[in-house]
């Protein structure tokens, strides 16, 4: 609980929640179509959920951020990742490229990304410098991925990361379990939702959050 503190007590804090669409988690979506397991996400989703209604409740920002590729950001080396050279996931006004189970408020930002990272040439840091954010706690999807890149990207650039280890899908569970570890050891903290909850629940009053 400690380290809870040090992370979130007095402090701005942004819930992010990456990739939570359709082509990574639905069962029909591009991921799943090729033969990966995509039933981390479901177990993870109901935790995922309280995890925001929380901070919604505790007037804490939700950030969803979404990846959208097309023509004009698919560049030739992000294509390489595929072997026949094409990007089948979460084309820009796709099925693939809406949210999946859960869906941005009007008081909520949205944040549209093309790389792994949602740092990277998206306005994702002047939006938090807007907030004065200064505590991003992780959640989404895949855990090893999209919320570790943003993860690693926000800890260099003097964020707090609190990576939520019961609210974050992988592909596989060792997948999962090594970006836990990671970010544990190197990059900030990982934490169970129930905890982060219990903590706003116990020190909203004390938290200084903006008002609208």
């Amino acid at each position: 609980m400690d380290k809870l503190k040090q992370n979130l007590g007095q402090k701005n804090i942004a819930v992010i929640v990456v990739d939570v669409q359709n082509d990574y988690c639905h069962s029909d979506g591009a991921i799943a179509k090729t033969g990966v397991d995509v039933s981390a996400v479901n177990k993870m989703m109901p935790r995922l959920q309280a995890l925001l209604q929380s901070a919604r409740e505790h007037g804490i920002p939700v950030i969803f951020l979404q990846t959208n590729h097309e023509k004009a950001t698919d560049s030739e080396v992000w294509l390489s990742r595929f072997k026949d050279g094409i990007n089948p996931i979460c084309h820009t006004g796709s099925w693939g490229a809406e949210f999946f189970e859960i869906s941005p408020l009007e008081t909520d930002i949205v944040v549209k990304k093309h790389r792994y990272s949602g740092f990277i040439h998206t306005r994702l840091e002047s939006v938090l410098q807007t907030l004065k954010v200064e505590t991003l706690v992780m959640t989404g999807v895949s855990t090893n991925l999209c919320v570790e890149s943003t993860a690693r990207d926000g800890f260099m650039m003097d964020y707090r990361i609190v990576l939520m280890k019961d609210a974050c899908a992988a592909f596989s569970q060792e997948e999962h379990d090594m970006t836990v570890k990671t970010i544990d050891t190197y990059f900030g903290m990982a934490a169970d939702s129930t905890d982060v909850i219990t903590f706003w629940q116990h020190s909203s009053k004390h938290m200084p959050q903006l008002q609208d």
